[in-house]
């Protein structure tokens, strides 16, 4: 999963070095860095052909379908409705994912090579000054209750519940620094979602779902989850387009003084 974070990085490093004085070389300098660390990372599994692509048939297991189980990803919550399996084969569905996952990392990408800045890079509200990071908490929350069934299955309750509780004992450590703007609604609504996510949680554990509907439970977490990630996407990708508004503004006053 730490795959996904590779675009940031990447478009990141990217971007300075088309800024350098030799933007050839060193955009040269990074691609040598980067095949040279896979290198290094796969060189255990190059003694043959076979081994290399089982690596990469591990990184991405299509054999079992383009989803598993009761995942909170796109393509589960939308089989709800479309039956992808049905219409699409394995090795087109690759592609269709391919295409999926570069057309919604590509706004981003593009705007961290653009302006490849600290601000830009790390412009979330957990390195914000000004806000508490409200959507980091967020995010955290919704990515343990995603996980929750596949943990619960995976006889990992006690495991999950212990991180859990450890995570809202460090964000809520006392003495932490308390930042001046605070969203009274914003957390408000985070506790009534906060306040969701254990009551489905002791149904998960407790209650017995109908024989009709056997994974009625794992499909209302799936889909809570899912609507809350693409919330998520849609705030933090505006969030870093309007921070490059801001910085071209910051720019041209600066030219004007």
């Amino acid at each position: 999963m730490s795959a996904y974070f590779a675009p940031a990085f990447f478009s990141y490093l990217l971007g300075k070095c088309l800024r350098r004085k030799n933007p050839v070389i060193e955009v040269a300098k990074l691609g040598f860095a980067v095949l040279g660390t896979f290198a290094i990372v796969l060189c255990p599994y190059l003694y043959s052909t076979e081994a290399f692509f089982e690596v990469l048939t591990r990184l991405a297991p299509f054999e079992r379908g383009i989803y598993e189980d009761y995942v909170a990803n796109f393509w589960c919550t939308t089989s709800i409705l479309i039956k992808w399996k049905r219409l699409f084969t394995t090795s087109l569905l690759k592609l269709i994912s391919l295409a999926a996952t570069v057309s919604t990392c590509l706004p981003s990408t593009i705007q961290l090579i653009w302006i490849a800045r600290k601000s830009t890079f790390l412009y979330g509200p957990i390195y914000e000054d000004m806000e508490r990071p409200i959507v980091f908490l967020w995010l955290i929350q919704n990515a343990l209750l995603s996980m929750f069934p596949l943990l619960t299955q995976d006889k990992l309750v006690v495991p999950y519940i212990a991180l859990y509780g450890l995570f809202i004992l460090l964000y809520n450590v006392p003495g932490r620094r308390q930042h001046q703007r605070e969203s009274h609604t914003s957390f408000s609504t985070l506790k009534i979602f906060l306040l969701l996510c254990f009551l489905l949680h002791v149904v998960y554990l407790t209650v017995t779902p109908p024989r009709k509907y056997p994974f009625l439970f794992e499909a209302v977490i799936m889909l809570l989850c899912f609507s809350q990630f693409v919330l998520i996407f849609l705030y933090t990708n505006s969030k870093q387009w309007t921070l490059l508004k801001l910085s071209a503004v910051s720019t041209d006053v600066k030219k004007h003084l």
